[in-house]
């Protein structure tokens, strides 16, 4: 009897089994691997072929070998670096031309070159890995051993305005895709010796560098330990940037809500810095990650400290009620329409119910429709060209709205609600809080549309029991609310800056006084 073509399927993947990694054995890179774990031989002619071996010289355009004599020692040696990522001009005037006019014998390398900055490798594996990060290598006849100065010369943008987490009253500048700008634009606001700039690579092929930062006299050691442990037990071939680190070492990478706060700004990673977080550096990232996080340091804005007192507090309470808003406002409307009409006011309810006469839709599948098409239009706005993102935001918003409520598709209040609670979740501007905060959107109107305010009560309840039960690094994740710690309590609202004298505590720091008392 012939099978139905889907029980065909479920057969299919019943019998599946996952490969085993022994049956794909690594054959193509194993001769590759033996040949780098081997010491520099003292021939310069045989380490010559294992370089050109291991680089394709015949096939690498950037890679090159320039071989010539030092005619002090008359010794032969050679300079092996990468041109695309080297200061070809430093190499030629700093290590080749002195090399080659020389005429003491006695004169060591270190005294020849004028690279300071230069250090000697025994093994293939550290000569490549050197040449790789952009340094340059010379091997010189009869020694067995390198020496790696660095040349580096990596492309990269300047210093340039902060694009996602925008302020009109602090500093503009923001980090930028090299490594060594970010750390020099946090030192320049940290010039403490106890701020350490710890180095290690993340993966085995691409050889990423990340950098470890932390205040060595503030910050707790367990917490520094535990972070060490879970880079160190990454094993994979290459993560590129931060974006893709986070997803290795976050806890709970099924959860809508971050446990890692993501900040393109130095100033804001300077000031986590000195209340004793941890903060992630890597090439190839516009920014850094700040961990541990808690729930409030995603709904905070950089600029809420460089504005007076009274001004930050009411851009705080501003944000608190457009998250309410954001979250809640289209779920109100759904269940008060459908289960509580007694709780709205009677001339209120004859406007809605006549708005809504000719609608052929309930209103919550009105309300999933806008919420829906909404969130379309603002990523259609993200995705194309800059200069035409915000014309298809307005236009498109603008005319689908219009079009639906002439339609009789959806009733003018709808839009009005949907439109409101977009505008307000734009005020969250870290983009993993705004990604959790529009999927709790869409929660809370399901909740609403199946069991009314009793639906919306008990998820709410069902989320708050979540966010009091996770943690982030051992922190618990609204810290300092609940659990309640020593700490200036900056959470909803802020104190006055001079009164603000404790780090937060929950981060166990060895200093927890960072201000005198007046």
């Amino acid at each position: 009897m012939r099978k139905h073509p889907l029980q065909t399927y479920i057969d299919k993947f019943k019998n599946f089994q996952k490969p085993d990694p022994n049956q794909y054995p690594e054959q193509s890179a194993k001769e590759d691997i033996a040949r780098k774990q081997q010491d520099i031989q003292a021939r310069l002619d045989t380490n010559i072929t294992i370089l050109s071996e291991i680089y394709s010289i015949n096939d690498n355009f950037d890679v090159k070998l320039h071989k010539f004599t030092i005619n002090s020692v008359n010794k032969d040696a050679v300079l092996c670096f990468i041109s695309t990522i080297v200061d070809v001009q430093i190499v030629e005037d700093n290590l080749l031309k002195p090399l080659l006019e020389n005429n003491d014998p006695h004169k060591e390398i270190k005294n020849i070159v004028a690279i300071k900055s230069g250090n000697s490798v025994s093994t293939l594996k550290d000569l490549v890995l050197g040449i790789n990060t952009g340094n340059t290598a010379l091997l010189i006849d009869g020694e067995e051993r390198a020496y790696l100065f660095a040349t580096t010369k990596f492309e990269g943008r300047g210093v340039e305005k902060a694009e996602n987490e925008v302020v009109i009253k602090g500093p503009k500048e923001s980090f930028n895709e090299k490594a060594s700008t970010n750390i020099s634009l946090i030192r320049k606001k940290i010039r403490n010796e106890n701020l350490i700039v710890e180095h290690t690579l993340i993966s085995k092929r691409s050889h990423n560098e990340l950098f470890i930062l932390y205040i060595k006299d503030i910050v707790d050691d367990k917490l520094i330990k535990n972070i060490k442990e879970r880079v160190r037990a990454l094993d994979t071939d290459a993560i590129q940037n931060l974006s893709l680190l986070e997803q290795y070492i976050e806890e709970r990478p099924y959860s809508i809500f971050p446990s890692i706060l993501f900040t393109e700004r130095p100033d804001r990673a300077t000031s986590f810095l000195e209340d004793g977080y941890i903060i992630l550096l890597m090439n190839n990232s516009a920014a850094s990650l700040v961990l541990p996080a808690t729930f409030w340091s995603f709904i905070h804005n950089p600029e809420d400290h460089y504005l007076r007192f009274p001004y930050g507090n009411f851009t705080r309470m501003l944000r608190a009620i457009s998250i309410f808003i954001t979250v809640f406002g289209s779920a109100i409307y759904v269940s008060i329409t459908n289960y509580h009409a007694e709780m709205v006011p009677t001339d209120l309810l004859l406007a809605i119910s006549a708005t809504r006469e000719k609608v052929p839709f309930p209103s919550f599948v009105e309300i999933l429709m806008m919420e829906f098409s909404f969130e379309l239009i603002r990523e259609a706005g993200l995705r194309v060209p800059a200069p035409i993102g915000p014309t298809i935001g307005i236009v498109g918003a603008l005319i689908l709205g219009q079009a639906a409520v002439q339609a009789n598709i959806v009733s003018p209040i709808v839009v009005i609600v949907v439109a409101l609670g977009g505008v307000s979740s734009f005020t969250v501007s870290d983009i993993s809080m705004n990604y959790a905060i529009r999927i709790c959107r869409f929660l809370f109107i399901i909740a609403a549309g199946v069991f009314g305010i009793y639906g919306m009560s008990a998820l709410f309840v069902v989320g708050l029991f979540y966010l009091v039960s996770i943690k982030s690094f051992g922190v618990p994740y609204m810290a300092p609310m609940s659990p309640r710690y020593i700490s200036s309590k900056d959470t909803i609202l802020r104190k006055l800056l001079k009164k603000e004298r404790f780090r937060p505590g929950y981060l166990k720091p060895k200093d927890i006084i960072k201000k005198a008392e007046d």
